[in-house]
């Protein structure tokens, strides 16, 4: 004898999943996976261009609906769209493993590259090659947490890379120009050199005294916090971000 499937389960394959856990209980809608980022971001309104079934599940997965009784406990309401609605709006929207280590290895990557561009060789001052920097961040442990911004795994990887012994690194330098009227240089212009890296260029240009100076990154905020202070008329401008070594390409004869 066939045995019946229970009506309130109903079988669905190759869908994303938006899942609320509320009043204790576990909500789950079947959904397009672009399209519940376009209904967040307000580009699309219409659910059923959003739901790949107008159901409230307890499990996508197993096909089994959420019961009448539970819902209303939860939600305070039986009307199925506005159910939907506060689920897609503060659900999570869940991930396959295949596309969660897909995501987590390009954020590696990016991290990587973001690493290479922002540390040189202390010795040459040049850029390491990201195959260098990769096993140098394996080699320390370092390890991605999506739930962080891409700049703070950034500045986590340089630390741990400067606090171990496995590759020597430096921050790479940026390069700056500060600008100040020229009755302030005598009482300014040692506080302004003294911190730089290096000094590249002086030049006076009609009431304005302008210097180009390299810097370690940490330091910017030094420099802010002095014209700030003790020269409200000066400027400080970033020229370039990173500063390295040009590489010399070999030459054969």
């Amino acid at each position: 004898m066939p045995i019946n499937q229970p009506s309130n389960q109903i079988k669905l394959t190759n869908v994303s999943i938006v899942r609320l856990k509320k009043g204790g209980k576990r909500f789950e809608v079947a959904c397009y996976k672009n399209k519940v980022e376009e209904w967040r971001n307000g580009r699309e309104t219409n659910l059923d261009e959003v739901l790949q079934i107008s159901a409230v599940f307890v499990s996508v997965s197993k096909g089994e609906q959420a019961k009448t009784d539970d819902i209303m406990n939860a939600f305070n309401n039986t009307d199925q769209s506005e159910v939907v609605r506060a689920i897609l709006k503060y659900g999570d929207l869940q991930v396959g493993e295949k596309e969660r280590e897909h995501k987590l290895a390009a954020l590696r990557k990016d991290i990587a590259n973001r690493v290479m561009e922002s540390v040189v060789d202390p010795a040459t001052q040049r850029q390491f090659s990201i195959g260098i920097i990769e096993k140098a961040l394996s080699d320390v442990g370092f390890s991605v947490n999506p739930s962080k911004s891409e700049k703070s795994l950034v500045l986590a990887a340089i630390k741990l890379l400067q606090d171990h012994p496995s590759l020597k690194i430096q921050r790479a330098r940026m390069r700056v120009r500060v600008t100040i009227p020229v009755e302030d240089v005598e009482r300014l212009q040692t506080q302004v050199h003294e911190q730089a890296a290096l000094v590249e260029v002086s030049e006076t240009h009609d009431a304005l005294w302008e210097t180009t100076l390299q810097i370690d990154p940490s330091h910017f905020s030094v420099y802010k916090e002095l014209l700030k202070k003790e020269c409200k008329a000066g400027r400080l401008d970033v020229v370039n971000h990173t500063v390295t070594a040009t590489a010399v390409a070999d030459t054969t004869s």
